[in-house]
């Protein structure tokens, strides 16, 4: 008698629009890394995007802490291919939640089915948006506008930067809103073989694209040369007529290496790279 006599008390949860999942997207968006914690890591961030549609869900003050716990565990992922998926679902889900609470009927989107759902999908979606966004288009972006920066224009710095985030964004909200109106069957949209296909093809995108800037920017070459019976041997030439651009590649590779055995301490071999470039330099063989 008491629980109806609370659920009479407590007003119907508004209605969820669109935009309000583009707002809560926004949000995550640009909040994503400034709560960043061991503990949580990214989960007060998603909660942060989750407050205005989870106040207009549920108007009972211990629904909406129990709702407000619920999205501040553990969470982790890339940006706009998990985020906006996981940000347009759990506003779908916690929609669920919410009527069936009102209407005071049997709880079927419980807490472990949600936790479960975007726990499950944080990984897999955090995957796929780095291979296609960090591995793929922002090499795309990054590629067009090295030639602008080579002539000291700073739109070189500047359009890689400004598309790129714009191209998360409108992404994100876009995943957001299609995660929002599919509900829970957006979790199989990503197992979709069409979907697979296209991610493995930007996958081997990205590694051309790779290998195109390594190839047409990264610029070594050998000065050494040495004369042998009175005929002239120019080492590059002699390296160019084996493999244009070697020279060039085994940098990368170098670099390559030094990463996959040190980590990715970015600072540490640029400093490393630099000496033995100068050394090698100095002594004539670069």
């Amino acid at each position: 008698m008491t629980e109806l006599v609370n659920k009479q008390q407590t007003a119907a949860p508004e209605e969820i629009t669109k935009k309000d999942v583009t707002k809560a997207y926004l949000r995550w968006h640009f909040a994503n890394e400034i709560p960043h914690s061991f503990e949580r890591y990214l989960a007060p961030s998603l909660l942060y995007a989750m407050m205005p549609i989870l106040k207009k869900l549920y108007k009972n003050d211990d629904d909406l802490k129990a709702a407000y716990k619920r999205q501040l565990l553990f969470f982790n992922t890339q940006l706009s291919w998990g985020g906006g998926v996981i940000t347009g679902l759990m506003s779908s889900m916690e929609q669920q939640r919410a009527e069936e609470e009102y209407k005071n009927e049997e709880i079927l989107m419980q807490d472990d089915l949600m936790y479960n759902t975007k726990a499950g999908l944080m990984g897999a979606l955090a995957g796929i948006g780095d291979a296609i966004d960090s591995g793929t288009v922002q090499y795309i972006f990054i590629a067009i506008a090295v030639p602008w920066a080579q002539q000291g224009s700073a739109l070189g710095a500047l359009f890689p930067f400004i598309c790129f985030a714009l191209y998360q964004a409108i992404l994100g909200v876009f995943f957001a809103r299609q995660a929002f109106s599919m509900g829970r069957n957006a979790t199989g949209l990503m197992q979709n073989a069409g979907i697979q296909t296209a991610i493995e093809t930007l996958s081997v995108l990205g590694l051309f694209m790779m290998g195109i800037l390594a190839g047409n920017y990264v610029k070594v070459s050998s000065a050494l040369q040495f004369k042998i019976s009175g005929k002239e041997f120019v080492i590059q030439d002699i390296l160019d007529s084996i493999i244009p651009g070697l020279l060039p590649l085994l940098v990368v590779m170098g670099v390559y290496w030094f990463y996959n055995k040190k980590g990715l301490k970015v600072t540490q071999a640029l400093l490393w790279l630099t000496l033995i470039l100068i050394v090698l330099a100095a002594v004539g063989i670069l």
